[in-house]
């Protein structure tokens, strides 16, 4: 992730489900310049210039991409998300270059929340 300019409680990622990788960081960077990191043989991230975001392998339907937002403290917004009613689906874990939890909230829509 490029980490411009990290604002708590910003959209910053999106995550997408891609049936060829090689396909789809082949379309990308001729249409749109970004470039890739590939992180294993699953998973690509992108930059782009005012969000990232990656492509993980799997068949792309209706509402499979997941809006990824900062969060300064992750713990402390885990815990606002709880109090205010969300579900947690995937609890606190490491990824490559920071960490991250995801949820769901009242319209049963996933999120994921991620910091340094």
């Amino acid at each position: 992730m490029s980490h411009q300019k990290l604002i708590n409680g910003q959209v910053q990622y999106l995550e997408f489900l891609s049936k060829n990788l090689e396909r789809t960081k082949e379309f990308y960077s001729k249409s749109f310049g970004w470039k890739f990191t590939d992180y294993g043989p699953d998973y690509t991230a992108f930059e782009g210039d005012y969000v990232d975001g990656g492509f993980t392998t799997g068949k792309p339907e209706k509402g499979t991409v997941l809006v990824i937002l900062y969060a300064d403290d992750l713990e402390a917004t885990q815990q606002k998300v709880e109090a205010a009613g969300g579900k947690i689906v995937k609890d606190i874990f490491s990824f490559p270059g920071g960490r991250r939890f995801h949820f769901s909230d009242p319209n049963g829509y996933e999120l994921a929340v991620w910091s340094l």
